[in-house]
């Protein structure tokens, strides 16, 4: 892949609202306009939600896995689109299809977020997405999105 941009977390952060405890992309570690990105989530013991999911085999729950695919897709469509980064512009998640789970995600793993634009069309942007640890997919899924300024 061809790498046109690489992001620390204030990168990140500007391209994305979210913030602790839902901010679920720690680092871009390769991005190609138009085409391909891939990102990390560090899964830690302090993740909010492990005390209940679950408490004796602390287990990432699948929603937030997408989710976390879901902000690396839009960052991607950020990029992409050449929008201006402005607190009014967002991109927001509108559609899921064809999500798989092969593996569970538990902490100290290092998620590998990857999306590949696979369609633009009059506003939505369609990716095909894989969450990976170590090389093995955990989920697969394909995404939709499209950034809206809000007021």
């Amino acid at each position: 892949m061809s790498t046109d941009t690489v992001m620390d977390i204030k990168d990140i952060m500007r391209h994305l609202p979210h913030r602790y405890p839902f901010l679920l992309v720690d680092r871009v570690l390769e991005l190609s306009k138009g085409e391909r990105i891939a990102a990390l989530k560090n899964v830690t013991m302090n993740e909010p939600f492990f005390p209940g999911h679950f408490p004796h085999h602390p287990v990432m729950p699948g929603v937030l896995i997408i989710e976390a695919l879901a902000q690396a897709a839009g960052i991607l469509a950020f990029q992409s689109s050449d929008t201006p980064v402005t607190d009014n512009t967002v991109v927001y998640f509108v559609g899921i299809d064809n999500a798989r789970f092969k593996r569970p995600v538990t902490p100290g793993d290092q998620l590998r977020l990857e999306a590949t634009i696979t369609k633009n069309m009059r506003g939505i942007w369609k990716f095909s997405a894989q969450a990976l640890v170590d090389g093995q997919v955990a989920c697969e899924a394909d995404l939709m999105c499209t950034l809206r300024t809000v007021e």
